[in-house]
């Protein structure tokens, strides 16, 4: 049964810790696997991707086989139910009218007469989105990273996507084609982001690597950034929910249950300021957990990293809330706009007792790519920011120049580079 603890309890943060925790320690052997995998891919290429793929995943591929074609991308679209495909394309449109909000455009500013400032908004050329494939199916991920992209105006959008046993999801590439995935590989784990981040004889080099995966993915993306970017290091899922007491208890359980299903490791936690709630939510978790085809997942995560914390009041839950930053957070309450400018941290926010998190995983527009661990102090939710990158844009006219000039040569020398300051005292000089 999930926990119950009090903010007052003497042990509280360090047991509380143990949730917090539980993603930080990468497993003995799994930095210096992803290493390996990595230096084979670099070296030998295909051959390597080949052999890796067949190890893991238990599909042989070729030159010929590795990329899904378009006809078999056209017949998967093809095969879905219509119901499918209509939700499927709803969501898409969703993702794609709220990220076009987010577009920002090349700027120029001539408030000075004789220079000029600016900066150009260009995309990326070509991006590599990596897809989960195994324990579920994820065409909304999918359509979370291609979507932006597109937006953005990336030119060329591939994916990988595991297939153990040379099994394809359907729903996973109808996704790809209706968000407009240029190419699709059918291998997965550090193989394909080592594939990715430096290019093989099938498989295109890219730009920059979204997308979530399991341990050994986030290693292996952690391990080629530099060389390639990344949009972030995605830990295991989480969700905090602020309860004020109002509310249905069999809600805030299910939500919480949303995001223990995902993996063990997923944490789930409740602050509440009932008592009478948080007793009430502890009967409906272990309820509802009786009920779920992925009780063993969902328990798992429950039993270890699961909690519901009774606070004094809401200020208390809302600065635990911004200490922690979770990736998904619910305002359970009755007025959720009245403390919404005392959130200071979060990766999404769910207002109300009518939007549980499911609704933004899946169709309600915002990107459900989220930062994890308390990350969200710093990083925010892939958007269409992430496929653009700027430029500054910089222009002095000679009298510009002759106004400023000066004050660059004195800078220069304050730093005792005498090529730099030389370069523009020279123009003084001689303009022509």
């Amino acid at each position: 049964m999930i926990n119950i603890l009090r903010f007052s309890d003497s042990d509280f943060y360090e047991r509380f810790r143990r949730i917090e925790e539980r993603a930080d320690e990468i497993p003995a052997g799994i930095e210096e696997t992803v290493k390996e995998i990595i230096a084979a891919v670099r070296q030998r290429g295909d051959e390597a991707v080949f052999e890796l793929t067949a190890r893991f995943d238990r599909l042989q591929l070729s030159a010929a086989s590795i990329e899904v074609t378009r006809e078999e991308m056209a017949a998967a679209k093809a095969s879905i139910d219509p119901r499918s495909l209509a939700v499927l394309e709803l969501a898409a449109r969703r993702i794609g009218a709220y990220h076009q909000k987010q577009k920002q455009q090349t700027w120029l500013s001539t408030e000075e007469d004789d220079v000029l400032l600016g900066q150009m908004v260009t995309p990326l050329e070509r991006v590599g989105i990596y897809v989960p494939g195994g324990k579920a199916a994820y065409p909304s991920s999918v359509l979370m990273n291609a979507i932006p992209a597109k937006v953005a105006g990336v030119s060329e959008i591939i994916m990988t996507v595991p297939m153990p046993g040379g099994e394809a999801n359907p729903f996973v590439l109808a996704a790809a084609a209706i968000a407009g995935v240029d190419r699709i590989f059918k291998i997965g784990g550090a193989q394909a982001v080592a594939a990715l981040a430096y290019g093989t004889a099938s498989v295109p080099r890219v730009d920059k690597i979204t997308g979530p995966g399991n341990i050994y993915v986030a290693t292996a993306k952690k391990q080629v950034f530099g060389q390639v970017g990344i949009d972030m290091i995605a830990g295991p899922s989480e969700i905090l929910v602020i309860n004020d007491g109002s509310g249905n208890a069999a809600h805030i359980a299910a939500d919480l249950l949303s995001q223990a299903e995902h993996d063990e490791l997923a944490s789930a936690v409740l602050v509440t300021s009932c008592e009478q709630m948080a007793l009430a939510v502890q009967q409906q978790v272990e309820k509802q957990l009786q009920q779920l085809r992925r009780e063993s997942i969902a328990r798992k995560s429950i039993d270890a990293y699961g909690a519901i914390i009774i606070a004094a009041d809401l200020a208390e839950a809302i600065r635990f809330s911004n200490r922690i930053a979770p990736e998904h957070l619910e305002l359970a309450v009755a007025d959720p706009f009245a403390i919404l400018p005392q959130i200071r941290h979060a990766g999404a926010i769910f207002m109300g007792h009518h939007t549980p998190e499911a609704a933004g995983d899946y169709l309600a527009g915002p990107n459900h790519t989220l930062p994890t661990g308390g990350t969200a102090r710093f990083f925010s939710p892939l958007s269409v920011e992430d496929f653009v990158k700027k430029s500054s844009i910089i222009s002095f006219s000679a009298n510009g120049l002759k106004r400023l000039g000066k004050e660059v040569v004195h800078l220069a020398e304050l730093e005792g580079l005498e090529a730099h300051g030389r370069s523009v005292s020279l123009r003084l000089h001689d303009p022509d």
